[in-house]
């Protein structure tokens, strides 16, 4: 398990957006809400349950320092 900073991977970010299964997906409209990945597949909802929690997205790091020195 992964605590911590994330490493940023631009190609992987761009690549889940574009994906052909994601654009077949939206489009038929077989999306499951929010929250039924305990039912699909309880296993990867655990385990990204946790990562999610313990590590730190580079993304979240910066915005928070940003907003440390440039308070509205």
């Amino acid at each position: 398990m992964k605590f911590g900073l994330r490493k940023f991977s631009l190609n992987k970010r761009i690549a889940a957006r574009t994906s052909w299964k994601r654009v077949v997906r939206h489009s038929i409209g077989l999306k499951a809400p929010r929250g039924f990945g305990w039912f699909t597949d309880p296993k990867r909802a655990l385990y990204n349950r946790v990562y999610n929690r313990t590590s730190v997205s580079v993304d979240k790091l910066v915005i928070s320092i940003f907003k440390l020195f440039f308070p509205r």
